[in-house]
């Protein structure tokens, strides 16, 4: 695939992905099998131009099938079961739970998975999630929300459940905090708790930078934030929220691009109510400066209210009527240029091993991130390029075929060196403890 690019996968490759995908599957690496189907459906998303599709994805969804591939093999001790995976997580049993909704969210997975997710959080903070999630796309996602699950005896939609409480007894939670539906769950439904009332207001008592060392190290990646709205800025992805969160600089991008989800639609709305002061809940998403994908807002004339932003939909009259001008322009970020190494590690996904094998501008990158000290990521990009090049010949001077083995060796070193060079420079621009977060 990394041969061929996005616009050569055609059938064949896809073929040969899937029965990959099966092998692994047989073999009792169900984690390997998820990340081979996710890269198929990312492909036949770009290459229907799919409004969904997005190249990060597809690079992201690679980049862990070939880390997987590339580590098995030398994997033993606990590092062995993590890289196989699991297809049903253990359920353990916690007794009794009282339990507060925070907010539902959609769901529409690049392994063709939709539904949607409910928060909640019991009287210690801890989060616990109810979900709904099966075989299927956009349609399924968008109407999730009032979708009844049942838990125990009994039965709540989404959108009560994310305003209302549970009393559980019998519960069983897996590792990830996913709550079971057994035969010997019972629960009840009970009242819920407003964003700033006990116990959900801890949440957002947590410093930030406490949360965001969490969201790097674990896999809680849900950051509580009190924000006031200072503006927008236009990304390559479209266009993004500016708001002051104690004093940082952040950026609240939309957490979904289709269409049939309101995301969109509601952070157009909430770019114009620059100087209101919002609650909110977001996931962080690694950037060399403070960036988090917006989930859900306290809704901005009402404080005791709130609104999921992939299932509701703001309208005009929610917004208020005056707010606080903007502090002024949004301020430059002193970046470091990983941009030159993740825009190769995207360019060889897309155009193939080919793109990468001209010369172009690739000089001028090495040293460039060598001045900026990133030794190590201008080491990685002469060597992406020189593999990409990489062309012998027989004795009668006819081209052998390329080294895809050495190919794909220097494009994940390069793609795992960025993603964790995203990492620490995320971890630095909050203020955070890298927690292990180590690319240097």
């Amino acid at each position: 695939m990394l041969e061929a690019g996005t616009d050569g996968a055609g059938a064949v490759i896809q073929a040969e992905l899937l029965r990959a995908a099966h092998s692994a599957r047989l073999a009792g690496l169900p984690r390997a099998a998820g990340r081979a189907i996710s890269v198929v459906t990312a492909l036949r998303a770009a290459r229907s131009a799919d409004a969904a599709y997005r190249l990060t994805d597809l690079a992201a969804a690679l980049r862990e099938v070939l880390r997987l591939a590339h580590r098995l093999p030398d994997a033993g001790g606990r590092e062995l079961p993590a890289l196989r995976g699991s297809v049903r997580q253990p359920y353990t049993p916690k007794g009794s739970l009282r339990l507060y909704g925070l907010f539902s969210e959609p769901v529409l997975t690049a392994t063709g998975h939709a539904g949607a997710v409910t928060w909640t959080a019991d009287a210690t903070g801890r989060l616990h999630t109810v979900s709904d999630v099966a075989p299927g796309g956009a349609g399924r996602a968008t109407g999730a929300a009032d979708r009844g699950v049942r838990i125990g005896d009994t039965t709540l939609t989404h959108r009560e459940l994310s305003r209302a409480g549970l009393v559980v007894s019998g519960a069983t939670v897996s590792p990830t905090g996913r709550l079971g539906a057994g035969a010997g769950v019972r629960a009840v439904r009970a009242s819920g708790a407003a964003w700033h009332a006990e116990p959900l207001d801890r949440l957002w008592a947590v410093p930030v930078a406490e949360q965001v060392t969490r969201a790097l190290t674990t896999d809680q990646d849900l950051l509580f934030l009190d924000v006031t709205l200072t503006g927008t800025v236009r990304e390559a992805a479209g266009e993004c929220l500016i708001a002051d969160c104690a004093g940082l600089t952040l950026r609240l991008a939309a957490a979904h691009d289709d269409p049939a989800l309101p995301h969109r639609d509601n952070l157009r709305l909430l770019a114009s109510a620059r100087g209101a002061r919002l609650r909110v809940v977001a996931r962080l998403t690694p950037a060399p400066f403070p960036r988090a994908l917006l989930l859900a807002v306290s809704h901005p004339t009402d404080p005791g209210a709130r609104v999921d932003l992939g299932l509701d939909r703001l309208r005009r009259a929610d917004l208020p009527t005056s707010v606080t001008p903007a502090a002024g322009p949004v301020p430059d970020t002193d970046e470091a240029p990983v941009h030159l190494l993740r825009r190769r590690v995207h360019q060889a996904v897309s155009g193939g091993r080919r793109v990468l094998a001209f010369p172009g501008g690739r000089d001028a990158d090495g040293p460039r991130l060598r001045r900026s000290g990133l030794v190590t990521a201008g080491e990685l990009l002469d060597e992406l390029h020189a593999a990409a090049a990489d062309r012998s010949r027989d004795p009668f001077g006819r081209l052998l075929p390329a080294d895809t083995g050495r190919f794909a060796r220097a494009w994940l070193a390069a793609a795992v060196y960025a993603q964790e060079l995203d990492r620490a420079l995320c971890a630095a621009a909050w203020g955070a403890d890298p927690g292990g977060c180590d690319a240097s």
